[in-house]
């Protein structure tokens, strides 16, 4: 590395370092001093931080780096406000913190800071799922939180499984399986029977979310692009009914239907 480029960083770290410093600095004289800090707790910010992880989504999602400094700061606070808690406590601290994730990641590079070779992305995947059983993991499985949001837990579970390797062959079969549970959806909804009908709804999905997998598409990011397709659709069409001094709860479907062909020519223009 040249001589100038290695000063360049040393001297960024320290400037990365200072911010850092000063950020421990305001948060503890945020817990001494500020009433609703002082009255936090793991609980009561836990909620919290999950809008702030989807509102970091947001951000990533339209690309707005602007707001993913911003939402990514705020995402930072919270670390350090549960790492402040938690060492009033003497349970962990924010070096604890980073100390474990340091570990963590060292030890599960065994390619980078070991004598372990891999050829590729896929090595480096199936290593990190066998490492986590080594460190005492019951189950592949175990590190899904219970708490996500079904189709991204699903994409999970069939990522983690993979990471073994138990998956399919080829996308082929994978198309075949949705097939087969699609079928066995519409034999449960002709036998009028709610309770199959909703397990075997939940095995095609399941099986669209893999075949998905396959194909390399995100099942929730496509998902949250056609709902927004449909926003933008429904809320053109609002306008538009409006424009023709109309009230859109007073029109037929098929009227409906007029107005939401317009728009989707309109887009296609």
């Amino acid at each position: 590395m040249p001589v100038f480029l290695h000063r360049f960083i040393m001297n960024n770290r320290a400037a990365q370092l200072k911010a850092f410093e000063e950020l421990l600095d305001i948060m503890d004289d945020l817990r001494e001093k500020c009433p609703w800090d002082q009255k936090q707790t793991f609980q009561s910010l836990k909620h919290l931080t999950i809008e702030e992880v989807y509102e970091l989504n947001d951000a990533i999602t339209v690309n707005d780096t602007t707001e993913i400094k911003k939402e990514l700061g705020d995402l930072l606070l919270h670390i350090v406000f549960y790492s402040k808690i938690g060492s009033e406590t003497n349970s962990f601290d924010i070096e604890a913190v980073c100390k474990g994730i340091s570990e963590k990641l060292i030890s599960r590079h065994p390619h980078i800071y070991g004598d372990a070779v891999v050829e590729d992305e896929k090595a480096v995947l199936e290593n990190w799922e066998k490492l986590k059983l080594k460190e005492g993991n019951k189950s592949v499985l175990s590190g899904v939180p219970k708490s996500l949001p079904a189709i991204i837990k699903a994409f999970r579970i069939q990522d983690k499984v993979k990471g073994v390797g138990f998956d399919w062959d080829n996308k082929q079969d994978v198309w075949a399986k949705v097939e087969e549970e699609l079928n066995e959806f519409k034999v449960e909804v002709a036998n009028n029977d709610f309770e199959k009908q909703e397990q075997e709804f939940g095995d095609v999905l399941f099986a669209l979310i893999n075949y998905a997998r396959f194909c390399n598409i995100n099942p929730e990011e496509a998902l949250n692009k056609t709902n927004q397709k449909f926003i933008n659709r429904f809320t053109r069409m609002e306008e538009l009914i409006k424009q023709d001094s109309k009230t859109i709860g007073d029109l037929p479907l098929k009227e409906l239907d007029v107005y939401w062909n317009e728009v989707k020519k309109f887009e296609s223009q």
